[in-house]
């Protein structure tokens, strides 16, 4: 009995609900990164798709004006977005007119817009010396005059991080060889909350603030303490603050800890892609996520900001990605049917070298995903967010929502299931045999149609149907070598086909 104790208090601590703090709709969830998507696209996306699916907001790349620079095969890269030239809202996202149409018509469907800001610095040195709004630099003399920044705007005389564990030297000197500006000076200062408030007049609801890590927490705090509220010409309640979710990148055992920003905002937990990639590769029993959340040394649920890829981790083999469907279909499935944190899918385009930039035609414009009859993209675009395993998982996310986790099962090893109260529940197979058993789902009595298999379409499901008696329990299968490693079903029009 105390170990059931111990079970049940672990699973019930990380429910707690967000949508006051990240501005989404109550009923929606998840964040959605259309990574190098074109303003007009995610306008055209938040309409036909992620409002009907319950998508609550879509993070942009950068939308201040960042160098342009070629590879040596004269393609663009993705990184160039993160190299900023001015806060003139020219990219090849779109411009200022461009901007506002998307965040107008997003908001209107009850999508919000989070931007990524880069306000740690500004760029590296390059042979080209021209930006995405026409704006130019001096990089050898530290002159920006499109903002305008000169040398005393900056961290002087020149440094670079070398030493992670040196909390100084990760906050005041250059990152990868971009120009560290000075905020501790109130000029950069006004020029920094200008460049957001202007974006929050604009109808943004929140900022994911780039590289937060390499600057000092008190500094921020005076950046954000400018911030205005949000523009209720877009729908949004008065006195609503933006969110702000920081990039402060943390594995364990450096000078600089999440924590640290936590009174700012939440903070990016790069630990869940790292840990759950080891548990959907099979390298950890599932047995042990029973304790998932801050219990694994994680930031606080309402501090935390989950995924399992994002834009720089996915070129690496740290994390599961796009590449690695099936584990990493599992392991979003897991992400967003656990209450823990406050998670954000990631949107790619097919990529052979981590430096290869989004689609685009011989003019260097980025070509707009195309949208095939199962509602999966093409033109060099994936599209994760399209798959069936994940948005019928945001659908089970915003069912479930304010339940915590009952029902725990596991083999003791690499089979686990649980439910979210009376509202879902979802099974998990990564071991080399079949997961054929019957398990206590918590659901009312009914039929189901399993989210992750098909749909349901009408009286029937096009993927596998599951029968709860009035006890609750149900018969689950899930074949060693099936398409997915999971099964779901949840109280809702998606999944619950007949009541008993």
């Amino acid at each position: 009995m105390y170990i059931q104790l111990i079970l049940l208090s672990l699973l019930g601590t990380v429910v707690c609900d967000h949508h006051s703090r990240t501005n989404q709709l109550p009923d929606r969830s998840t964040i959605v990164h259309l990574f190098e998507w074109k303003y007009k696209d995610i306008a055209d996306e938040c309409e036909r798709f992620l409002a009907p699916k319950g998508f609550g907001g879509v993070q942009i790349s950068p939308p201040s004006e960042n160098l342009i620079i070629h590879l040596d095969n004269g393609k663009r890269t993705w990184y160039e977005r993160y190299q900023v030239m001015s806060y003139k809202l020219t990219t090849r996202s779109g411009n200022v007119e461009d901007f506002l149409n998307m965040t107008r018509r997003c908001n209107k469907v009850g999508v919000r817009i989070y931007a990524d800001v880069v306000v740690n610095h500004m760029t590296g040195d390059n042979p080209n010396n021209v930006g995405t709004a026409g704006s130019t630099a001096d990089f050898k003399n530290y002159s920006y005059p499109a903002v305008p920044y000169s040398r005393e705007h900056f961290h002087y005389p020149y440094c670079s991080v070398e030493n992670y564990n040196d909390a100084s030297q990760v906050r005041s000197c250059d990152l990868v060889g971009l120009k560290d500006l000075n905020h501790t000076l109130p000029y950069v200062v006004e020029k920094l909350s200008s460049f957001l408030n202007n974006l929050i007049s604009l109808g943004v609801a929140g900022f994911r603030v780039d590289a937060a890590k390499h600057m000092w927490p008190n500094d921020l705090k005076e950046i954000y303490n400018r911030l205005h509220n949000l523009n209720t010409d877009f729908g949004f309640e008065r006195h609503s603050k933006p969110y702000i979710f920081q990039e402060v990148i943390y594995y364990g055992n450096e000078a600089i800890q999440p924590n640290e920003y936590t009174s700012l905002g939440d903070v990016t937990e790069f630990r869940v892609g790292s840990e759950l990639k080891n548990c959907f590769r099979g390298q950890n029993p599932l047995k042990w996520l029973v304790s998932w959340g801050p219990q694994w040394g994680l930031s606080p649920s309402d501090t935390g900001l989950v995924f399992i890829d994002n834009h720089d981790t996915q070129r690496s083999n740290d994390v599961l990605t796009y590449k690695e469907s099936r584990a990493y279909k599992a392991a979003i499935a897991f992400m967003l049917a656990h209450p823990y944190g406050e998670p954000r899918v990631m949107s790619s385009y097919f990529f052979d070298t981590s430096d290869q930039g989004p689609p685009d035609d011989a003019n260097e414009n980025i070509v707009s995903p195309s949208i095939n009859s199962d509602d999966t993209c093409g033109n060099g675009w994936v599209c994760e967010h399209r798959w069936r395993q994940i948005y019928q998982m945001v659908a089970f996310r915003n069912a479930v929502k304010d339940t915590q986790i009952q029902n725990w099962w596991d083999n003791g090893n690499n089979q686990i299931a649980f439910s979210r109260g009376n509202r879902g529940f979802i099974a998990f197979n990564v071991e080399g045999r079949d997961l054929n058993q019957t398990l206590q789902t918590g659901l009312p009595a009914g039929e189901y149609c399993d989210v992750i298999t098909g749909k349901r379409q009408g009286s029937e499901c096009s993927g596998k149907k599951v029968t709860v008696d009035n006890n609750g329990n149900a018969q689950i299968y899930v074949a060693a070598n099936g398409e997915d490693m999971h099964l779901s079903i949840h109280v809702g029009k998606e999944s619950q086909l007949l009541s008993l």
